[in-house]
């Protein structure tokens, strides 16, 4: 079996980056994931923005 061959773990640094169809669709599944969370985190944070904004009008 050659180096690279199979990938055991999902981690950036354990990926054999020299394979291109390795890179091109470990590098597709980092930026969707990182969209998602992105726009989780900005669901939260102004959801956050929202209810700290209705319990100071409310007193």
């Amino acid at each position: 079996m050659l180096p690279g061959e199979t990938v055991h773990s999902p981690l950036p640094q354990d990926l054999p980056w020299w394979m291109p169809d390795h890179a091109i669709f470990f590098g597709v599944l980092y930026a969707v994931l990182f969209i998602i969370a992105s726009g989780l985190g900005v669901v939260f944070l102004k959801s956050i923005a929202d209810t700290l904004k209705d319990t100071n009008s409310s007193e």
